[in-house]
């Protein structure tokens, strides 16, 4: 009752600096990247590859990685289910605060259940969110296995991690379908062509 109450008096501070306004200053619109997939399947290398050809382009974008919001943001939180909900909704308002800056916003995140990825596309609205999904073969994840976490899993180190102990969702319709075995080169031009083709960049050198 007494957050009820609490809310009643909260009231959403309207500004003069819009994020059309920020959009027509930068030169492109804003937008919502967001790379799902397993640990090891790529999703923070293509996502700072990507970003790197755009911000050497002029465009203004921000990455934000699930481990970096873990270490801070959601540093309470553990890997429940409950948990894992929670620490993709706050992550999810974060992001829709971010899209009112005009930029393009690349976020990389295992979120392995579909329901949460539903939630941060109601939660932004469709036509701000692009879903990414990383598909790459897990024993290629566990072979590349760069924060050793698949080995840790297989001894019992760690508990409730995706792939091993906790299960991912696959993406059932996501807007593009990546194969992360493919090139930094081929996966990045793949998102740009959407990036061109839905009217958020007009221009790359």
């Amino acid at each position: 009752m007494t957050n009820k109450n609490f809310q009643k008096n909260i009231f959403w501070q309207k500004y003069s600096i819009t994020r059309t306004k920020r959009e027509k200053k930068n030169g492109h619109k804003s937008i919502v990247l967001w790379f799902t997939g397993l640990s090891g399947s790529g999703k923070s290398t293509i996502a700072n590859f990507l970003e790197e050809i755009l911000f050497k382009n002029g465009i203004y974008t921000y990455l934000l990685d699930g481990d970096n919001i873990r270490s801070g943001l959601c540093s309470d939180l553990g890997f429940s289910i409950v948990d894992r909900k929670e620490n993709i909704r706050r992550l999810g308002e974060v992001v829709k605060l971010m899209l009112d800056t005009g930029m393009i916003i690349l976020v990389s995140v295992i979120s392995p259940y579909r329901d949460q990825r539903e939630m941060i596309c109601n939660m932004l609205g469709k036509k701000n969110f692009i879903e990414i999904f990383i598909d790459t073969p897990i024993h290629i994840c566990e072979k590349r296995d760069p924060k050793k976490l698949y080995k840790k899993a297989h001894l019992g180190e760690i508990y409730d991690f995706t792939g091993v102990q906790s299960m991912y969702e696959v993406p059932d319709k996501p807007d593009i379908h990546i194969d992360g075995t493919n090139s930094l080169e081929e996966n990045s031009k793949k998102i740009i062509n959407m990036l061109y083709n839905i009217k958020i960049i007009s221009f790359l050198n």
